[in-house]
């Protein structure tokens, strides 16, 4: 799959597009990062998450243990972006594509590359063969709850919890 084919009508030209991350991506898409943990007022991420999140992205695992598309306008910034990776339901027990993050920086909300990068997922989880895509939001995050609603996305109550592993030893 070349990267104008997650969106169909994505073209270069004077609109924006939604594409594949490429590796010269990862240093904007990392700034990125650093938005979108502010915005959730999380932690930011480590100062060596590039070098983490480098060969999970552009590694050469096929597929991608990672994945990864990027909003870019028409002259060439970078303005969002969604990850996802494929992850394992116990109770389906089928396979479903876990969308980690959507995020759109501030001034490139309500213009619809929040659907674009929607889109793209959605194209992700059919070339692996995957029926269903999966994703948490905040609950305090009204705007992107509306969003996700007006895009047919269904809540599921539950609470997300983190257990750090602490090394042996």
């Amino acid at each position: 799959m070349d990267d104008h084919t997650l969106v169909p009508d994505a073209v270069p030209g004077p609109s924006p597009l939604v594409r594949r991350a490429r590796p010269h991506d990862l240093p904007r898409i990392v700034e990125l990062m650093r938005e979108h943990t502010a915005y959730e007022k999380a932690a930011p991420p480590t100062a060596d998450v590039a070098d983490r999140l480098g060969p999970l992205l552009f590694g050469t695992a096929a597929p991608p243990r990672l994945h990864c598309v990027v909003a870019e306008l028409a002259g060439g910034e970078v303005v969002g972006y969604a990850t996802c990776a494929a992850e394992m339901s116990t109770w389906d027990a089928r396979e479903y594509l876990h969308m980690d993050c959507l995020f759109l920086r501030d001034g490139s909300r309500g213009h619809g590359l929040g659907r674009q990068l929607l889109d793209a997922v959605v194209a992700v989880a059919r070339e692996l063969g995957l029926t269903e895509v999966q994703w948490q939001t905040p609950v305090w995050n009204e705007g992107a709850v509306r969003f996700y609603n007006r895009l047919g996305g269904g809540a599921k109550e539950k609470l997300r919890y983190t257990l750090p592993v602490p090394p042996i030893g």
